[in-house]
């Protein structure tokens, strides 16, 4: 019997209904330290609400992204420094990593890496570098200067 829903091997129809991504946990054990080095990358500090000393959340949102980042006490039970490959897509990784260097962040040096078969000039998706916060929570650069076809949504 064949099933009309996805399978890993199927496509499912497109969704209809607006989601949004909108926040990413992350699993420090130290709130306080976790906030100061991302507000030492220069992103948006959004909240940092105590409801009690079981609960706190800390919001920060990297420059003129529609996705933030909480953490705190009470959010999650993930082991801190487990988020691992979030990407921080950026137009000019070199002056992306030359800003974190100059905050202070260690940052590996730029690699473009491309799969065999996709043969051609541009760095766009192939550039990357990564960074990690006090925890070892793992992010990644990556350059993206012009889009693979069907990377848009259709208004």
């Amino acid at each position: 019997m064949t099933s009309s829903n996805a399978t890993s091997t199927g496509t499912a129809e497109l969704s209809t209904i607006d989601m949004a991504l909108e926040v990413v946990q992350l699993p420090v054990s130290d709130v306080d330290r976790a906030k100061r080095f991302y507000q030492s990358l220069g992103w948006r500090f959004d909240i940092d609400l105590a409801v009690s000393d079981e609960f706190r959340t800390v919001q920060f949102t990297p420059p003129h992204s529609s996705c933030s980042i909480q953490f705190g006490r009470g959010r999650t039970t993930a082991e801190p420094g487990s988020a691992q490959g979030m990407f921080l897509v950026v137009a000019d990784i070199d002056a992306a990593r030359a800003d974190l260097v100059r905050r202070g962040v260690e940052v590996s040096d730029v690699e473009v890496q491309r799969p065999p078969g996709l043969e051609g000039d541009g760095r766009s998706y192939f550039a990357q570098a990564t960074f990690s916060d006090p925890d070892g929570n793992g992010w990644i650069l990556q350059e993206v200067t012009s889009r693979f076809p069907g990377r848009a949504w259709d208004e």
